[in-house]
This record gives C-alpha cells, structure tokens and sequence, in this order.
C-alpha cells in the first residue's frame, strides 16, 4: 500500500471511530448516568442519517424530499427527530419496568430498519440514497476528508463539555442517583420519571448527530448499515470496554473497538478457504471474546468513572 493509500485509511479510520465514539457518548448518557436499557441504538442512528440525507441530498425520483438545503440545517433536523422519536417511546414505557424500555427501543429500532427497506418511495428501499453531498468537499477539495475528521473532533469535544458539564451540576447528580436506586429518588422528591426522561431524549439526541455525521462522509446511507451488529451491539462493546460512566472511557472504548474491528478484516483475510464465506460470524466471534476478556481484565473498563476521578482528583493536587 502507498503513503497515500495508508493516510486515507487512517483518515478514514479515524473519522469512523470518532462517529461511534458519539454514538457511545450518547449510550453513556442513558445507561452509564441513568441506567437506561436501551438496545435500539441503530433507530436513533438510521432516523439521524436518513432524515439528515432526506433534506439535503438533490431531487431524485426515488426517494422523498431531495431539498437540497444546507448541512447545518440536516445535522440540526437529525438530532431533533431522533428526540422526538425517543420522547414518543419513552413517555408510554419509563413508567414501567426497565426491561420495557429494551423491549420497546430494539422493537422500533428493527421496524425504522424495516420502514426504510420495504417503502421505497421513502428512501429507495434497500438501494438507499447515494451522492449525499459533503459539506467539506466544496470548501476544501482535495483536504475534504481532513476538514471533515476535524469536525467530526469539534463535535465529539463540544459534545464532550456539554456532558460533562451537565453531568457535574446537579442534574447529573440526579441521573446518578437514579442508576443506583430510584427508589431512594423518589423519596427526596425527585421526579425520576422527568429525569429518565430527559436522559433518554439528550442521548438520542446525540445519536442522530452521529447519524448524520456519517451519512454526509460517506455520501451513502442504506438500511444495511444500520443492522443490530453495527448500530448496536458494537457500541454496547465499546462502551462496556471504554468504561460505563464516564466519557472520555466511552471515546477511548470506540477507538479501540473499531481497531480491533478494522484488523479483524485483515486477519479474516488470512483464514483457510474453505472458512472464507464465514468471515463476518468469525468478526462477531472475535469481539465477543473481546468483550469477554475486558470484562475480566478490567470489569470498570479502560476509563472507569473510579479511574477518571482518581485522575481528576491527582491533576488537582498537582495545581496545587
């Protein structure tokens, strides 16, 4: 492979992980802070990309809309409806028990998947929409793919400080308490119903950025992308093995884990012929014993929230 060909696929990489290390901040809000089960992560990230896709791509015959409208406007227009798609299904199922909310979320997430295939007046079925315009390309044309891994790091570091910051006021300490007993919540007078709520509406939120995010890089969206295995389960992986609770576990975790799934290509290149046809199980197979040794290495994760504090708490000595 030449120097160029090793830069763009280190571009390419890079911009890949950092989508799903946005789609792991959003899970980290749900379940990490709040400990919603939420096992429809592709839902919110289909609804973002295609929605997203919808307004801004050219007039085609095939599919709805074609607006042409700007990439500000189809980022903003992702979030939004992810989040009304997720205050719709939270309000009937936060009053229940948590495993309603799995139901529920991998139940619609399956049926948006569904939607997208089978009415191709929507988004030409399992064909999907290509020649998504990519707002980087115009501006800096041959850099394109630089200026667009530089924001995608905009807003993962944006993102970033906005969790953050909420999750040390108040309101965060609110989820906290939640994830560890609701009951106790609930005695202190706290509205857990408000609060899951909310949780649920700002992670799914974040989903659909990333949802557009990736429509817009690679100038295709399809219903194929957004499958259980790569809309869901793998960010459940990198979360798990960044570290529940705490962000910067959950960016580290979906650098890793899209490492480690971007080499399991290459070694599934060298597996026996007669094994070649069964290459993607033999890929789930690997991260599954990933996810098996992180948990017993490191049960916290890389970053767990107890490694993060103990880092905050030795940089404020430090200052000292």
């Amino acid at each position: 492979m030449s120097m160029e060909g090793i830069v763009a696929y280190l571009l390419f990489f890079a911009t890949m992980a950092g989508i799903y290390a946005i789609l792991t901040l959003g899970l980290n809000i749900q379940w990490g802070y709040t400990g919603l089960f939420n096992i429809g992560i592709a839902g919110f990230f289909a609804l973002g990309a295609y929605t997203s896709a919808i307004l801004t791509s050219a007039p085609h015959p095939s599919v709805l809309g074609g607006f042409g409208l700007p990439f500000p406007v189809g980022f903003a227009a992702a979030g939004l409806v992810s989040g009304v798609a997720s205050l719709l299904i939270g309000l009937p199922t936060l009053r229940l028990r948590e495993d309603y909310l799995a139901i529920a979320s991998i139940g619609i997430a399956e049926t948006i998947r569904y939607i997208f295939i089978n009415e191709r007046w929507l988004a030409n079925g399992t064909r999907g929409i290509a020649g998504i315009p990519n707002p980087m390309r115009a501006l800096f044309g041959p850099y394109a793919n630089v200026a667009y891994l530089l924001l995608v790091a905009v807003v993962i570091a944006l993102l970033y400080l906005l969790i953050e910051r909420a999750i040390h006021a108040p309101w965060g300490r609110v989820l906290r308490s939640i994830r560890e007993d609701e009951h106790v919540s609930k005695a202190v007078g706290k509205d857990v119903f408000r609060f899951k709520l909310q949780a649920l509406v700002m992670g799914s939120v974040v989903m659909g950025l990333a949802g557009s995010l990736y429509t817009h890089f690679i100038s295709f969206v399809g219903p194929q992308v957004f499958e259980p295995m790569l809309g869901t389960f793998i960010v459940w992986v990198m979360l798990t093995v960044g570290g529940t609770g705490s962000n910067k576990g959950a960016i580290v975790g979906a650098f890793v884990v899209w490492a480690i799934w971007s080499m399991t290509e290459f070694l599934t290149d060298l597996l026996p012929s007669a094994l070649a046809t069964r290459t993607a199980p033999v890929r789930v197979i690997l991260i599954g014993l990933l996810l098996i040794a992180a948990l017993l290495w490191r049960p916290a994760g890389l970053i767990g929230p107890d490694r993060e504090a103990a880092g905050r708490s030795r940089a404020k000595a430090v200052a000292r």
